[in-house]
């Protein structure tokens, strides 16, 4: 709801649950009940909270425009000259004639319920103009005084903390040239104690592959909002006359707990017509398994096993191009290493094929080895800010895909091997923080330019190759957002394949990704990244709400390991449409040792629950669980589908285990079930199905 009369720009006097009908008279009631009073010390005219924030209105916190021409012209004054709202949308044209500035901002709100939000600045005058931040503002409820975003690192993405929302500005910048393994996907507000089942909340989002800034802001005078915009480098965007600048779109979310929050992400993202409709193929990638060891013979062998578990797509990982013998040398070089692959990769992608499988390959364009031919031929295609290169990170550095003929030499390379090969897919890696990212001609700023040249490839691959699919992956998770997955097909949630730590950091990238462009792969018994030891239940269960994959060398099992490993693949297969198609969920659990999640379908029919018991717990048995997301009216027969429950001397059977239970939606949402006694990383998987 907008108001547009009381302020030079309008002003979102609500968003969030629906008013219902309400009639034009009492939509301006509202927003006559939301304007402040003058108070003492305070301007004559309070400033209200517009679409774009302005000192000129008598706004002091942060503006939404930071600006300037040569130091002059530093406060604006955008003022609505037109305004076009329908049902779903609003464009406000504004201008300020005296600074040579135009203002369009657009709003829209979605089917799924989502506040989309963006703005074009152009610039109107002779003179260039300097823009140092552009953002919107999403304003929150009074009650929201409790905030949540994520931090991470390599290896442990996506970890939740949370901070009182007082007065101040709660800020998170992203200087990384992507968003970062501590980047929070979302920043979220609402009353203190919300959870995913419950609570009133409120979250944005910046669908942008660069740096960025999430604000909170509480002022005195009691305005609280969100903010979302990308960070800009100085000197980053300048303006010529006549140019303009577009910022990111910035999506707000809001929901009776996290769960419905989120599926406003997930429901809006289905309903695009580039989501992937046809089923994820199962996918067996082979880093874990090989490494750099890459021969016909190995890899066949592990393809062959593959094939015998259920695998749909196997993705030949690094160590194929050029020169790349270990992580030093070949970055850049995007040729099949003759030396390694004497007859090229066909051998091995006919073998593949012959097995029913798709072909995958490992890339990172994006990157650069300086032992490799193309840092030697071409040394000004490496971003720089100074005559030296930057700090190196994993022995590589960067090249600058805004640079005309770096990002042809890329798109050519790339689409010469997708001519030649069959391959259905191709694992885009980026594996470092940018860091001067500059062009080495003019050393000015360029992650802006950067990420939008990406874009601009990952859309002319796909022109070209019709059909291709694309994973997103950095360094695990360190580039999950909506912009990036408007040209992917699959993020790579985390390097890290140990279930216990994947059991959080899917819950919050679940957050804004649904689970079929999740990916979520089960692995070795001895994890790579930790060292722990882990079942194979614990480790396919929890990689079962995702896009499933493999990580792991299947020629070590024998056939019992391998009949174990195809069960698994075959339960994900048997239920994959639900999971892909149906709401994910997260119970909130009193005894933190465990975890409750599922996906309960659209139609609210059936659904999949996992228990975890990741830790051991303080009592015993742990109590009852509740299954969130049910419908209440439906009854449901409950039995455990994979996992076993524990047993011991005295211990009794578990008695809803023996036979299954049928309960209402409501009852086991309510009541629910009592825990079962698990080991510690242990877990079980409900199936629930119409009674």
């Amino acid at each position: 709801m907008l108001d547009v009369v009381r302020a030079p720009l309008p002003v979102i006097v609500h968003w969030g649950a629906d008013l219902g009908d309400a009639s034009d008279a009492e939509l301006a009631a509202l927003a006559t009940a939301a304007v402040p009073q003058r108070v003492s010390g305070g301007l004559d005219h309070p400033a209200p909270l517009s679409l774009l924030p302005q000192e000129s209105s008598g706004w002091l916190g942060t503006p939404g425009l930071a600006g300037h021409r040569a130091g002059r012209f530093v406060s604006t004054k955008l003022v609505a000259h037109s305004v076009d709202v329908d049902e779903a949308s609003a464009t406000v044209n504004a201008v300020d004639d005296e600074a040579g500035l135009a203002a369009t901002l657009e709003l829209q709100v979605t089917d799924a319920g989502l506040l989309r939000q963006r703005i074009t600045l152009e610039n109107r005058a002779d003179e260039p103009y300097s823009v140092h931040a552009l953002g919107t503002t999403f304003p929150l409820p009074l009650e929201a005084d409790e905030l949540l975003d994520t931090t991470g690192r390599h290896l442990r993405e996506r970890s939740p903390q949370r901070h009182a929302f007082s007065i101040g500005t709660h800020l998170r910048e992203s200087r990384r040239g992507r968003p970062g393994a501590d980047a929070s996907l979302l920043l979220a507000a609402g009353r203190t104690g919300f959870g995913f089942e419950r609570g009133r909340v409120h979250a944005v989002h910046v669908a942008w592959s660069g740096n960025h800034r999430l604000l909170a802001e509480r002022s005195p005078g009691a305005d609280a909002f969100l903010g979302a915009a990308e960070l800009l480098a100085p000197g980053e965007i300048e303006l010529a006359s006549g140019e303009t600048y577009t910022t990111p779109w910035a999506i707000g979310s809001w929901g009776d707990g996290l769960n419905e929050l989120s599926q406003r992400f997930h429901d809006e993202l289905r309903a695009r017509p580039q989501h992937p409709q046809r089923p994820r193929p199962v996918t067996l990638n082979t880093w874990e398994a090989v490494y750099f060891d890459h021969d016909l013979d190995t890899i066949t062998a592990l393809a062959e096993r593959a094939a015998r578990v259920g695998v749909e797509r196997f993705v030949l990982d690094d160590g194929w191009f050029r020169g790349r013998r270990d992580d030093t040398a070949g970055l850049g070089d995007w040729f099949v290493d003759a030396d390694v692959w004497p007859d090229g990769l066909q051998p091995l992608i006919d073998r593949i094929h012959d097995l029913g499988m798709e072909f995958g390959l490992w890339v990172e364009p994006e990157m650069v080895n300086l032992d490799s031919d193309l840092a030697w031929a071409h040394p000004e295609w490496i971003l720089r800010a100074r005559g030296e290169y930057p700090v190196p990170s994993r022995q590589q550095h960067v090249l600058d895909l805004a640079h005309p003929d770096a990002w042809q030499y890329l798109l050519d390379r790339l689409d010469a091997l997708l001519a030649e090969y069959d391959i259905a897919y191709l694992k885009w890696d980026h594996n470092r923080d940018l860091l001067e990212a500059a062009a080495a001609d003019t050393g000015r700023a360029r992650v802006h330019e950067q990420v939008l040249a990406l874009y601009r490839l990952l859309a002319a691959l796909k022109r070209r190759h019709p059909g291709l699919e694309i994973e997103s992956c950095a360094s695990g998770g360190a580039r999950v957002d909506l912009g990036i997955l408007e040209h992917t097909d699959r993020i790579w949630t985390s390097d890290t394949l140990d279930p216990i730590e994947r059991l959080q950091i899917q819950k919050y990238t679940g957050l804004l990704v649904p689970p079929e462009l999740m990916g979520a792969h089960l692995t070795s018994p001895h994890v790579h990244s930790t060292g722990r030891h882990v079942s194979l239940d614990l480790s396919a269960g929890v990689a079962m709400f995702g896009h499933l994959g493999i990580e792991w060398n299947l020629t070590d099992l024998d056939d019992d390991g391998l009949d174990a490993v195809a069960a698994w693949v075959a339960l994900h297969r048997r239920h994959r449409d639900l999971i892909h198609t149906g709401r994910l969920v997260h119970g909130d659990v009193v005894d933190t040792s465990t975890d409750i999640r599922g996906v309960v379908a659209r139609d609210g029919a059936s659904a999949l629950f996992t228990f975890t018991q990741a830790t051991t717990s303080v009592t015993l048995p742990t109590g009852r669980f509740t299954l969130p997301g049910l419908d209440p009216a439906r009854r449901y027969a409950v039995r455990i589908a994979a996992g076993s429950v524990a047993d011991g001397p005295g211990q009794s059977p578990l008695a809803w285990a023996e036979h299954p239970l049928v309960l209402s939606g409501r009852a086991l949402a309510t009541v629910g079930l009592q825990a079962p006694v698990l080991h510690p990383e242990h877990l079980v998987l409900l199936e629930l199905t119409p009674a």
